[in-house]
């Protein structure tokens, strides 16, 4: 059989409305998560911890870190964070003078954010995969391919809402907005820590805020390219 007779039979595929309707409604509503998912994990690399350390107005650490402590010790908790690696990982680190990294409050609270980032890892891939499934499914039958570009299209709008939102407490509210995160991974106060700690001196709120905005944006622009494109889409399909 040929790969255009292949081609013809699968773009005559009928699907249920039923299974449409439901994979309309899950492009719309699972766009944003995503999305947001997605740059979150790009962030949460090597580079961006070096671009950040690296820019000139980051704020110096008054407790004595240099920019090349900040480099060294960043990305290691980073590594810790995605790799296989026990808490002996964290707990053996030590300063030049033999003191300790980091105290029992801030390996317990890094063995919870590694908790948390590897299960949200585990269900950004699995949300990613389901989405591309469905985006499969619904772009391979003729029929249903308006259908697909109109949800992608309404998933953009729902996103670009959502990040406006989200970019205007970053900015006005960032506390606020830092405290409701933490909320709802970490229990009672276990996050909060005093500024002379290791965790605030490699992560201080500047840190945080710019990596709120620059996920916000990322997610910003990412969801006005879709949506262009699958406006683009519906005009030339008619």
């Amino acid at each position: 059989m040929s790969s255009t007779t292949i081609n013809e039979k699968t773009e005559r595929m009928v699907l249920p409305g039923w299974l449409v309707s439901i994979l309309q409604v899950f492009l719309v509503a699972a766009l944003p998560l995503v999305l947001l998912l997605g740059t979150a994990r790009v962030l949460m690399m090597p580079p961006y911890i070096q671009w950040e350390y690296s820019r000139p107005l980051f704020p110096a650490d008054p407790f004595g870190f240099t920019q090349a402590d900040r480099l060294l010790y960043g990305p290691l908790a980073l590594e810790y964070l995605f790799t296989e690696q026990g808490e002996e990982f964290l707990s053996e680190q030590s300063l030049s003078d033999g003191t300790p990294l980091y105290n029992e409050r801030e390996l317990s609270h890094m063995n919870d954010v590694k908790k948390v980032t590897q299960g949200l890892t585990r269900f950004g891939v699995s949300l990613i995969a389901l989405y591309t499934i469905a985006v499969m499914l619904m772009a391979i039958p003729l029929q249903t391919r308006p259908g697909l570009y109109a949800a992608l299209r309404s998933g953009s709008i729902l996103t670009i809402a959502l990040i406006i939102a989200g970019l205007i407490a970053a900015t006005t509210a960032f506390d606020w907005l830092f405290a409701q995160f933490h909320g709802l991974f970490f229990e009672g106060t276990s996050w909060i820590f005093p500024t002379s700690d290791t965790l605030i001196r490699l992560f201080p709120e500047q840190f945080w805020v710019d990596a709120f905005v620059l996920m916000f944006g990322g997610v910003l622009i990412e969801a006005i390219i879709i949506g262009g494109l699958a406006w683009w889409k519906l005009r030339t399909s008619h």
